[in-house]
């Protein structure tokens, strides 16, 4: 069945529908990423996007059962080259298409993806659809009525507490989109986990409940996330707070800095950012849309991990409080480890502050 792209410039994409087949609205974006699509269709940092991966052939190793970031697929749309309609895995149990239309996602192939990257690079992301309708002025008249949903994280967040049994220091995990590998990689320092709504309030991160406060992932602008800068707020100075990706932004608004959307964004496993304190380049793995504005970064506040490739500001640190972020994803999940350490970094520091 034929499928088509719609850009919110009028540019038209005609290809071949896979997965669902309904017409869908989202920001087009772009991913670098050469494996890992699976770990990309489940991360809830995607809710409201479509992505379009670089990589030409995409679902050549199946999906499995153990590469899941969520319990679903978050993203709107995925757009690729070439899908791979017979995957050879050992440990494949179904393929590409049969996932997205369990998940209700429609998927469009036999695209230029490299096309659409360009002019992505070129005129900044942009609104668009995927559809299996005919092209029409009425659609692209919808597209331009579409906005970004400001809720996004309240959408995804969970709605209770999940708690994962631990020996070490309590964490509150706030979801504001969660990826299973940040529970992962706590758990394996043997952190007690409790993952709970992005609208908990300041007086229960503040109980004596939790030891350490950890704000999540997650997609859309950080300024829509309100009730999580006003808990990092309350928070400030209290107890020790650590931030990936949104919740690194949130920790920067809340500490004073500004933040702002980037042209194009950051989506891969092929980053590359520098650690400013030992010089030391890392890989990393990366999917944001906004940054934290280095120029406005108060005096009270350091910058620890920059951007390689262009310079904007990937980890802060604050001077007077047990405060530390990074922008990217030291979990990976898809992409390289290096990144790990960061982990152990941040728990050694909380435990030698307290045993001084």
């Amino acid at each position: 069945m034929k499928a088509y792209i719609i850009l919110e410039d009028g540019s038209i994409f005609e290809g071949e529908s896979f997965g669902s087949d309904k017409t869908t609205y989202g920001e087009i974006v772009f991913n670098t990423s050469m494996t890992g699509y699976q770990e990309i269709l489940t991360d809830p940092s995607y809710a409201g996007q479509i992505v379009t991966m670089t990589y030409p052939l995409i679902g050549n190793y199946g999906i499995n059962d153990t590469d899941f970031e969520s319990d679903k697929v978050h993203l709107s749309g995925f757009i690729v080259k070439e899908y791979a309609v017979v995957p050879n895995h050992w440990q494949s149990v179904k393929t590409i298409d049969a996932y997205l239309k369990e998940n209700d996602i429609p998927g469009i192939y036999g695209i230029d993806t490299r096309m659409i990257t360009k002019k992505i690079r070129t005129k900044g992301a942009m609104n668009g659809i995927i559809t299996t309708e005919q092209p029409s002025e009425a659609l692209i008249e919808s597209i331009k009525k579409y906005t970004f949903p400001a809720d996004i994280v309240a959408r995804i967040s969970v709605k209770e507490s999940v708690h994962y049994e631990g020996t070490g220091p309590k964490v509150a995990l706030i979801d504001l989109g969660l990826k299973k590998g940040i529970v992962k990689q706590l758990r394996h320092l043997g952190l007690d986990v409790t993952v709970l709504p992005h609208n908990i309030s300041a007086e229960v991160l503040l109980s004596d409940a939790y030891d350490i406060i950890f704000y999540s992932n997650g997609p859309g602008d950080p300024k829509d996330a309100a009730e999580a800068i006003a808990s990092a707020k309350a928070i400030i100075g209290r107890k020790p707070i650590w931030g990936i990706c949104l919740g690194h932004q949130i920790l920067a608004l809340a500490l004073g800095a500004d933040t702002y959307k980037l042209k194009f964004g950051h989506r891969g496993a092929n980053h590359p950012v520098i650690e400013l304190e030992s010089g030391k380049v890392f890989m990393s793995s990366q999917n944001h849309g906004y940054a934290v504005d280095k120029d406005t970064i108060p005096e009270n506040m350091a910058i620890t991990f920059m951007n390689v490739n262009d310079d904007t500001v990937e980890g802060i640190c604050s001077n007077d409080y047990p405060i530390t972020s990074v922008q990217f994803h030291p979990e990976e999940g898809p992409g390289p480890e290096d990144a790990h350490y960061i982990f152990k970094k941040w728990y050694d520091s909380y435990t030698n502050t307290i045993e001084r």
